[in-house]
């Protein structure tokens, strides 16, 4: 996938440039967006002052400078440009062009290598480019849309600095829009309202506004169109969603994070997000009761009935109209009563268990189906509850060996705050007991 500004159609003397190669950005100050990299105290830019350039990688959705940052970056260190995409090159072809960066080393001359959809190599071939980088052949520059934590070698994100490239503001749209117009030499023939939702079509990708602007210069018209004509006339981007990859996770976390921080806005804007993405229904009715269970518990124990009957309901019905069942489950979630004091003590309890796995449980509330276990003490001193004052006898159930842990500490917040009282009741009557 190429990046902004990046070329496309070969511009030729004779023929029509494309406005992305018309705009492409001599130097990287010109690069719009992205000052948090490239700025002066900026990592790429301390780095440049430095006169010391490490191999990279930059990560950021399409659209956003990659292409341009890694070609700047030939420039301004004096290094031969190539560029391979991981899509296209197989091993034989990275055996060439490693070669060549040997030949060209020898001649004194670097290489700076950007591959760009770095992540589409898999973990053989990255390794591949180890050597190379190493001993000085080639400065790797990749280029991902995916998170490298989860693409990419350990041991090439440990020779390589990430840096996080930002989808575009609607501020960094502009200033593109207005760089357009000056190369254009005329404004675009839009109203305020349909040059704003202009921008937004691009959904923060430099590259497709340029396109889309190459479409409204375009039109033949003496007056201003609005909003609805312009919506008429173009077809809004589609949003960025991967249904396996980052922003899958990113959106499953923000959904989740809404609906334990009360917020049945957010949390129904993350869920229509995923959705419009064509995420699959079914996995949000599992996350989704998977929030109940995790994040209301028995602070409200119908919430995960809830989450069940929606799905239900989604299976019956399918989509769209299932996903109305889902989205009230979801706002349900929001407003209900928040514990996890039971995911705590159950946790909790695990790693007891791992640590005490070998402890036998006490011999009183062992059974005795035979006469040898009854000789060796099963069931002696068991107190029947049912027959004990107020249906409590107080007996120890752990460990002879162990010490009474406290796991479940309920919180006091809608059905739980009725749990705690009773356990409170509990520790009582066994410490009178007991005594």
């Amino acid at each position: 996938m190429a990046d902004l500004f990046d070329t496309g159609p070969v511009a030729t003397d004779t023929g029509p440039r494309p406005l992305a190669d018309v705009l492409r950005p001599q130097t990287l100050a010109e690069v719009i967006g992205q000052d948090h990299v490239l700025g002066p105290e900026g990592p790429l830019g301390a780095m440049l002052a430095s006169g010391h350039l490490s191999s990279l990688i930059l990560w950021g959705p399409p659209g956003v400078g990659k292409t341009t940052i890694a070609r700047l970056l030939a420039d301004q260190t004096d290094l031969h440009f190539v560029q391979i995409s991981a899509i296209f090159t197989g091993v034989p072809d990275l055996r060439k062009v490693f070669e060549a960066a040997k030949m060209r080393r020898a001649n004194g001359k670097g290489t700076l290598l950007f591959v760009d959809e770095i992540h589409r190599f898999n973990k053989a071939q990255q390794d591949g480019f180890l050597p190379h980088m190493e001993d000085g052949t080639i400065l790797l520059v990749g280029a991902t849309t995916e998170n490298p934590s989860f693409e990419l070698n350990a041991a090439v994100l440990s020779r390589a600095q990430v840096m996080v490239l930002n989808r575009l503001e609607l501020a960094d749209l502009e200033r593109l829009a207005q760089r357009s117009e000056k190369a254009l030499d005329k404004p675009l023939p839009l109203d305020g309202p349909a040059r704003e939702a202009l921008l937004e079509m691009a959904d923060g990708d430099g590259r497709a506004l340029l396109n889309l602007i190459e479409q409204v210069a375009g039109w033949k018209t003496d007056a201003k169109l609005d909003t609805k004509t312009l919506g008429q006339r173009l077809m809004r981007r589609a949003a960025q969603y991967d249904k396996s990859g980052d922003a899958h996770y990113n959106l499953i976390s923000a959904l989740h994070k809404s609906v334990r921080g009360s917020d049945p806005d957010a949390a129904l804007y993350w869920f229509a997000r995923m959705l419009e993405g064509g995420e699959d229904p079914r996995f949000l009715a599992r996350r989704i009761t998977r929030m109940a269970v995790e994040d209301i518990g028995l602070a409200d124990p119908q919430a995960q009935a809830i989450c069940l009957q929606s799905w239900e309901t989604y299976e019956r019905l399918g989509s769209p109209e299932g996903e109305l069942a889902l989205s009230q489950a979801v706002a349900y979630l929001a407003l209900a009563p928040k514990s996890n004091a039971n995911y705590v003590a159950y946790k909790a309890a695990r790693n007891a268990a791992k640590q005490t796995g070998s402890s036998l449980p006490p011999k009183h509330i062992l059974n005795a189906p035979t006469s040898l276990m009854k000789d060796q003490g099963y069931g002696d001193g068991y107190d029947y509850d049912h027959d004990a004052e107020d249906g409590f006898s107080g007996q120890n159930y752990f460990p002879d060996d162990m010490k009474r842990p406290v796991y479940y500490q309920p919180v006091e917040r809608g059905f739980e705050r009725e749990l705690k009282r009773r356990l409170d009741y509990f520790v009582k009557l066994r410490a009178k007991r007991n005594s």
